[in-house]
């Protein structure tokens, strides 16, 4: 219940500002920023200050890394949030968003599926963000706009430096 409550307010959020038109800060030119785009009705073009306008979610993960085990608490907004305001395609069947997967990429081309089940709070509900923070600070340069996946065991899914999130 308190998940499902957390997506309506960061997909109101994330619809009455880009109804505004303008509501939020300019980009700048070296500003992280990402796109939504594939089968949805609305593609978008997100940046880190348009991320971190929505209400942030927080996670806490810790994996299994080639470098030792990593643990932290990510700030972010929600990749189901993300999506629902992107909005589908199609619209056929009682549930086309399960006919879906999202391909998420990183600026070295590196690239994650995720399932909509996994983040559809009726099915998994899995708090899947894009985030900005670790630990109440701005990622670093390499991590920005980081795709965190709640339990996995080796963080496989956890992509650095989100580009694109694509519905397919």
């Amino acid at each position: 219940m308190f998940v499902r409550f957390r997506v309506v307010a960061a997909t109101v959020a994330l619809a009455l500002a880009w109804s505004l038109g303008g509501g939020l800060a300019p980009a700048s030119a070296d500003e992280p920023a990402l796109e939504i785009a594939g089968a949805v009705a609305t593609p978008q073009h997100l940046t880190e200050t348009q991320l971190k306008a929505l209400p942030p979610t927080e996670v806490e993960v810790s994996f299994h890394t080639g470098h030792g085990d990593e643990k932290g608490k990510y700030t972010g907004a929600l990749l189901w949030s993300l999506l629902q305001n992107a909005g589908l395609t199609d619209h056929q069947g009682n549930r086309p968003d399960l006919r879906h997967a999202i391909a998420i990429t990183g600026s070295d081309g590196y690239v994650v599926i995720v399932s909509f089940g996994e983040i559809d709070p009726d099915f998994e509900g899995k708090p899947i963000i894009v985030a900005y923070a670790r630990d109440g600070q701005p990622t670093d340069a390499k991590d920005r706009l980081r795709l965190i996946v709640p339990g996995d065991s080796h963080g496989g899914r956890d992509v650095r430096d989100v580009v694109r999130i694509e519905v397919r």
